[in-house]
């Protein structure tokens, strides 16, 4: 194992210290490094909290700032953070309008988040709650992983809370926004975890994995490497089955590396995919390329897109700032 860490066990409090003592706009609740919360409260703005594990920067806490969240609870890599964690950030990022919860269709989170919204509920803080679930090739609709695709419900709920909205309409704004958005990933490497030191699973030298999951889930099939043209293809082939995209409509294209792939191949990936979909007669807008839901360092990505229309186009274009992601 070659990482740059001090103790194996203290790396995410590591992690933790260096980003508090780099971006003065974030700090800690409760005395909790894994506490992540805005240090910008907004009177009056609903508040959107989210949480996960480690090892997916700049999901999840890369997503609070201006623009979007307010507060992260912040687990052990690939663990889930407390259900005390996740309350004692709602008390410190509630600013009197409720709290939506928003996060991966994860059991561990789902249990906590549910129990952190019973323990406001005895507080009179009202809270709403939302999993993303856009992984197509990980089951049925109900069972999905949510992965890179809760960029999109980040985006909609964020813009929607900073132009005052009620609960109610943040919770509407990002579920348009989930039921429109549609993931397929595929992984080239394995990664290797922290403080188990070996990685969590076995891809042979000419081999990828498609469908497999950002924690090292299984995938839907293990075979020799494609092209990017040919990943292209089968992808959009699900995400098109799954979601149907008529001529004339429009979507909105993101190109996630998961910790290991270059800029380069993610443009070769993307132009691949544009390609496609335009000679399909989808237009495309609002395009994204680059780190946005990361596995450690595995090598691979995933393809989302996400039909638009007017108001998703407007929550999409609404300023974002936090020290991961700049948007104007």
């Amino acid at each position: 194992m070659k990482k740059i860490l001090n103790k194996p066990e203290s790396y995410t409090d590591d992690m933790l210290k260096g980003i508090y003592a780099a971006h003065s706009e974030v700090k800690y609740a409760a005395d909790d490094l894994r506490c992540y919360c805005t240090a910008k409260k907004v009177p009056g703005k609903v508040a959107i909290i989210t949480g996960g594990g480690t090892g997916h920067l700049p999901l999840f806490l890369g997503y609070v700032g201006e623009g979007l969240l307010d507060g992260c609870g912040v687990g052990s890599v690939f663990q889930s953070p407390s259900a005390e964690q996740i309350y004692e950030i709602s008390k410190e990022v509630e600013a009197g309008a409720g709290i939506l919860y928003l996060y991966g269709n994860y059991t561990g989170d789902i249990m906590n988040f549910d129990m952190a919204a019973e323990m406001c509920d005895m507080d009179d803080i009202q809270t709403m709650s939302l999993v993303g679930a856009d992984d197509v090739n990980s089951g049925a609709p109900e069972v999905r992983r949510g992965v890179a695709g809760i960029f999109y419900m980040y985006k909609a709920a964020g813009a929607k809370a900073a132009m005052m909205g009620s609960l109610e309409e943040v919770y509407n704004a990002a579920k348009k926004a989930g039921d429109n958005a549609r993931t397929v990933g595929f992984a080239l490497t394995p990664c290797i975890i922290p403080e188990i030191g070996k990685p969590n699973f076995t891809l042979e030298e000419n081999e990828m994995a498609m469908g497999m999951g950002i924690h090292g889930e299984p995938g839907i099939w293990n075979g020799p490497i494609k092209t990017a043209a040919e990943i292209a293809e089968e992808s959009l082939n699900t995400l098109l089955g799954d979601m149907p995209v008529a001529e004339g409509e429009e979507v909105s294209v993101l190109i996630n590396g998961l910790g290991a792939t270059s800029v380069e191949e993610q443009y070769i990936l993307c132009g691949n995919v544009l390609d496609i979909l335009h000679s399909k007669g989808i237009k495309t807008s609002h395009v994204y390329v680059g780190e946005y839901a990361t596995s450690m360092e595995m090598a691979g990505a995933s393809i989302t897109i996400c039909k638009l229309d007017d108001e998703l186009k407007s929550y999409l274009d609404y300023p974002v700032k936090t020290p991961f992601i700049r948007m104007n």
